[in-house]
């Protein structure tokens, strides 16, 4: 006997019916959460927004640049 039979032949098939829906329903989640990046994607793009990625990579760049004005400024007052 493997570990998912039993004695009895419908609770086999029972069993093998339970899993094979557990995979389709798997298979079926992935998929959907596929679909809704793909359009949160799309709708992020048409509202013209940025990842958090981008956004902290901008803000760090702008840091950057007011520390080095801050600096020029101070370097002209001396």
């Amino acid at each position: 006997m493997t570990p998912m039979q039993t004695q009895n032949p419908f609770l086999d098939e029972m069993a093998k019916l339970t899993q094979a829906a557990m995979g389709v329903a798997q298979a079926a989640g992935e998929e959907a959460k596929t679909a809704f990046r793909a359009q949160a994607d799309k709708w992020a793009a048409d509202l013209d927004l940025i990842r958090r990625e981008e956004f902290e990579a901008l803000k760090a760049e702008i840091a950057a640049l007011r520390a080095e004005i801050a600096t020029l400024k101070n370097g002209e007052k001396a």
